[in-house]
């Protein structure tokens, strides 16, 4: 699979990537960062994570990660306010009085 057509999804860490997320820590030789954490795959593989408690990050050193870790780092301030806090989901549907 060539860099033009891997599939890259950004998304939240849950507690089924703990394995994922404990493989990278020890590649990347860190501890696991604090959570909540958002995690980078390519082609459905965990390659990178960033705390968005502290901003640490972890990633496969075998791979070229520093674009995902950008593409992390710009989630992460879209998904937090100033104080470091989430950002309360926005409602997709707005109801209208008749």
């Amino acid at each position: 699979m060539t860099p033009d057509t891997a599939s890259i999804t950004i998304r939240m860490a849950y507690a089924d990537d703990d394995q994922a997320l404990s493989r990278l820590a020890a590649l990347d030789s860190a501890k696991l960062p604090p959570r909540p954490m958002l995690l980078a795959e390519v082609d459905g593989e965990a390659r990178a994570a960033l705390s968005l408690t502290d901003g640490s990050v972890i990633a496969d050193p075998f791979h070229l990660t520093q674009d995902l870790v950008t593409l992390l780092q710009a989630r992460a301030a879209a998904t937090t306010t100033a104080n470091g806090r989430l950002r309360a989901a926005r409602p997709r549907y707005r109801l209208r009085l008749a």
